[in-house]
């Protein structure tokens, strides 16, 4: 089990906010920021004692002599967890050129670019979805050369902003591809990707034409995402957005509503690019 926290400290030039790293196995925090040297995406630099380094596959090792001997009459458990005196934490990573660690995600919920270059989807639709206008975000890439995303706007909020600048709409189709409304979105993605490291930014997105939906499947009763149904169910819309330039797809898709009833849409959905820096 990993963990992370950090701790404010008050300084004469400001609030600083240490970040800490470890595990209960290694008996306490392997990684810190130092004064001084405190930077808001890393946990900071492994502590005297603890070795740290990244497998092959992306995932933080750690050795140090405060490590565990093993799970309680589980040999196999330990087993997995320890190899040749190092630590498997189950995170992915990556180390700064000055030697910080960064967290990525858990092994299990990340993904990897074409390049081998690892991010996590999960924490870049967080990003994406503390945008008031945007409802539901499901980030691709696995496999790919760059990461897109496929977008929900919350329609109460993006239809009042179309309101007051009199733009007129009948659907949520109709709103989500609207020129504005795209323009709208492109802005909040491109403040997203402010804060998330060159290789994680979106470079593509679509503004999908419903939304994502537990009765189609697309969602669960809690809203999680499911990655599966969505790669198949829009694999058309998802090879346009990753075939050759930007620009508009035609759809036809048949959708369910509330009532049990089934209804088809036609309709053309835009693939915008991001500039990123």
């Amino acid at each position: 089990m990993s963990w992370r926290f950090g701790r404010s400290s008050t300084r004469a030039l400001g609030l600083n906010l240490k970040q800490l790293y470890g595990q209960t196995e290694i008996a306490g925090y392997s990684c810190v920021h130092r004064d001084g040297d405190v930077r808001f995406e890393t946990v900071g630099r492994p502590t005297p004692g603890v070795d740290v380094r990244i497998s092959p596959e992306g995932e933080i090792l750690e050795r140090s002599d405060s490590a565990f001997l093993g799970y309680y009459k589980d040999p196999q458990a330990t087993r997995a967890a320890l190899e040749d005196g190092w630590l498997h934490t189950g995170d992915a990573g990556t180390f700064t050129e000055d030697g910080h660690l960064v967290v990525i995600d858990r092994m299990s919920d990340v993904m990897r670019l074409a390049d081998g270059t690892l991010f996590s989807p999960q924490f870049i639709e967080n990003k994406l979805k503390f945008s008031p206008f945007i409802r539901e975000a499901v980030v691709l890439g696995h496999g790919r050369p760059f990461v897109a995303a496929i977008v929900n706007i919350e329609m109460a909020v993006v239809g009042k902003w179309a309101e007051d600048r009199q733009i007129a709409y009948t659907t949520y189709t109709d709103l989500s591809q609207k020129p504005g409304v795209y323009d709208l979105v492109a802005g909040e993605v491109r403040r997203a990707n402010e804060t998330l490291p060159p290789s994680a930014r979106v470079r593509r997105f679509v503004l999908l034409y419903k939304e994502l939906d537990a009765d189609d499947g697309e969602l669960t009763r809690t809203r999680k995402v499911r990655r599966r149904v969505i790669a198949e169910r829009y694999a058309d819309l998802i090879g346009a957005i990753y075939g050759g330039h930007a620009g508009r797809v035609s759809v036809r898709a048949t959708i369910t509503y509330q009532d049990g009833t089934t209804g088809v849409i036609d309709t053309a959905v835009r693939v915008l690019e991001v500039a990123v820096p």
